[in-house]
């Protein structure tokens, strides 16, 4: 039908190829079909919309992380950037500047670093239509100035007080580290290139000030170089050159540096030491090794102490290890608690670790460790007037290969009748990366309104260790939809929902799983959302030229060089695996910027389920058939799973409207 408006168009612009004539004819298809259909939500979407405002006003406050420097403490809120002190129990507050007195009124701000005399402020500023941020330096003092612009960063750290380090992204790839002064004499200049294409750069600056690392990563194989602060135009030194497989982070105390790393047996992560003067591998020295199956989330150094944020089986607790007694110390957190978030704190001399805990019903809560006391202190805040009823249960399903996979699942103590309650089920399962739990205030709406929550642990994540990422990564990706497949029957075994009420929730490569799952079981779910997701792998994974190809090898295989390897995932790839059958209704959100996942995977993606639903209904045409809706919902505005506030508010609420009229 669309072919018929076409040859006019084609006499203007006759460079246009017929594979991009017939993207532009889906794309529009798709946005006026969505446009046909969006009505029936929208009083729905209304609601959901103004409850969620309503909670954000009472969560919102507890967030921002504060950074503290001496008795000087900056934060921010809104796009300000705030100054307080330390000790001030009246709440006065400076504002500093603003990103709108920048210019930058649609940004939002990234990343914060203040030189070591607070002369400067560096933060990066990041619009949601780009994945490249730009870098402002600001002269502090009464009247901020605006000192440099730079384009197109992606990690900065100060050397000095007047010699900042950063890294340039171009194409989602970070490969140059640059040196720019704030002297006398300004001069940029480009200090390290990285070669190899599968690898990222970053830069850390240790906890002491000591060293800035220069971090060149794969998905899993590592090298750090160190500039030395003191000397910070003197070349940087090599750690330890990479090797294949082995990942090192790297700390500073005393003159030794303090590497994390999975060198060695088992693979997984380990605390070990060597002097700076010496630090090849050869010196590694084993300071603490981590329990099995048990992730590393994050490690803070201390003068004295250093502090390692661990999970194990769902539960997150400390382990402080003390360099004075040479002592271990455990010490578990509250069971509601499914996350930390680190507060910035660049003084290691001081004697309080500060974090914060949360979970995707939990606000972020404040926690202090103070390692003179030995204690853990929960800071007051103002208590959030919602719901605190909400029961967490752990649970283990068994999967194919009798592994354990944990769920975590949220329900209101109040529900009865448990199986006929709808449940929103979650799943990730790659890169090592663990499902966001995070505070969410549509999850507590959820909550409140009597819906279950399960979060699916699933091999190719992280949530044990970097062995279950292995486990469910390039030719063990299968073991990921077994373990879905097993955590979604187990719920319903144990009442937790039916699938007449049950749907699941996926992101980008968690569509990998989830879009797999429609095809091989889909009378387990009713419905599907999807945000950004990533449902075409062969294809994508076949084209070289797309920024993420490369490095991606390393989590999905290499299908073009590898034939086993192209079997193996055209046996799982949701785009290739779509049959005649009774589909759930599917709604996906993507984004028309998307550099990560290319929209016309997802564009043929919703075509041919569209047509395989369709085609299963016509042939079956019984009364009473239901015939499953596939929308696509486009984004003019936002990049991969990344958007305003206000926009995400009303993807989250198109979502969860679809999904109550998919559940009835």
């Amino acid at each position: 039908q669309e072919g018929t408006k076409i040859p006019s168009k084609r006499k203007q612009n006759t460079s246009l190829t017929s594979s991009e004539l017939s993207y532009k004819n889906l794309l529009k298809s798709e946005q006026e079909n969505w446009n046909d259909i969006s009505a029936r939500y929208k009083a729905m979407t209304k609601r959901i919309t103004e409850k969620l405002e309503e909670l954000h006003k009472y969560t919102f406050n507890s967030g921002s992380p504060r950074i503290r420097f001496g008795e000087n403490v900056y934060f921010e809120e809104n796009g300000c950037i705030f100054l307080s002190k330390a000790d001030d129990d009246e709440g006065n507050v400076d504002v500093l500047f603003s990103t709108e007195d920048l210019g930058f009124s649609d940004a939002f701000i990234q990343r914060i670093r203040i030189s070591p005399d607070q002369r400067y402020m560096a933060i990066s500023l990041k619009s949601e239509n780009s994945e490249e941020a730009t870098c402002i330096i600001m002269k502090l003092g009464h009247f901020p100035v605006m000192e440099k612009v730079i384009p197109n960063v992606f990690s900065f750290e100060w050397a000095t007080n007047d010699v900042l380090y950063y890294t340039s992204q171009k194409n989602l790839k970070c490969q140059n580290v640059f040196m720019t002064t704030f002297t006398n004499q300004k001069h940029t200049k480009l200090v390290y290139t990285e070669q190899d294409a599968r690898f990222f750069v970053d830069i850390y600056c240790t906890k002491d000030r000591r060293f800035l690392t220069i971090n060149s990563n794969s998905k899993t194989t590592s090298e750090v170089w160190l500039v030395d602060c003191r000397h910070p135009f003197k070349l940087p030194a090599l750690v330890q050159a990479r090797t294949k497989g082995i990942i090192y982070h790297i700390e500073h105390r005393n003159d030794e540096l303090y590497i994390l790393t999975t060198y060695g047996e088992p693979a997984e992560y380990k605390l070990m030491k060597a002097p700076v003067a010496s630090s090849g591998m050869e010196n590694w020295q084993l300071v603490y090794a981590l329990e099995e199956k048990t992730k590393l989330v994050d490690l803070e150094m201390f003068s004295d102490h250093c502090i390692m944020f661990l999970k194990n089986a769902g539960h997150l607790y400390l382990s402080v290890i003390s360099f004075v007694s040479h002592s271990v110390q455990s010490i578990k957190l509250p069971t509601w608690a499914c996350e930390f978030e680190l507060e910035s704190h660049p003084e290691h001399t001081t004697g309080t670790c500060y974090f914060q805990l949360t979970s995707p019903v939990h606000p972020p809560k404040h926690f202090a460790y103070s390692f003179k006391e030995n204690n853990l202190i929960e800071q007051a805040v103002q208590e959030v007037p919602i719901i605190t009823n909400c029961h967490t249960t752990r649970l283990l399903a068994k999967s194919k290969d009798e592994t354990l996979v944990p769920i975590t699942v949220f329900h209101n103590m109040n529900s009865k009748e448990l199986h006929r309650k709808p449940l929103l089920i979650h799943v990730y399962g790659a890169y090592g990366i663990d499902l966001n739990m995070s505070f969410k205030e549509e999850k507590l709406m959820l909550i409140e309104e009597g819906w279950i929550l399960a979060y699916c642990h699933v091999r190719g994540g992280g949530e044990l260790g970097l062995s279950w990422h292995k486990d469910g990564c390039q030719h063990n990706k299968l073991k990921g939809l077994h373990d879905l497949k097993a955590c979604i029957m187990l719920l319903h075994e144990l009442g937790f929902s039916q699938p007449k009420y049950t749907a699941l929730a996926a992101a980008s490569a968690g569509g990998v799983l989830a879009g797999a799952l429609c095809n091989t079981d889909p009378e387990l779910i009713r419905a599907m959302v999807l945000q950004a997701p990533f449902v075409d792998v062969l294809n994508t994974m076949m084209k070289t030229h797309l920024p993420l190809t490369i490095e991606e090898q390393e989590e999905w295989g290499n299908p073009l060089a590898d034939e086993k390897c192209m079997k193996y995932i055209k046996s799982y790839c949701p785009y290739q695996n779509i049959k005649t059958q009774c589909y759930p209704s599917v709604f996906i959100t993507a984004y028309e910027n998307d550099q990560r996942v290319p929209l016309t995977g997802i564009l043929q993606y919703v075509q041919k389920l569209r047509k395989a639903a369709l085609d299963h209904a016509s042939r079956t045409s019984k009364k009473g058939n239901r015939i499953p809706n596939i929308i696509l919902d486009i984004q003019a505005n936002g990049s991969h799973c990344d958007s305003s506030w206000e926009d995400s508010l009303n993807e989250v609420a198109r979502h969860l409207a679809f999904l109550n009229k998919e559940l009835e």
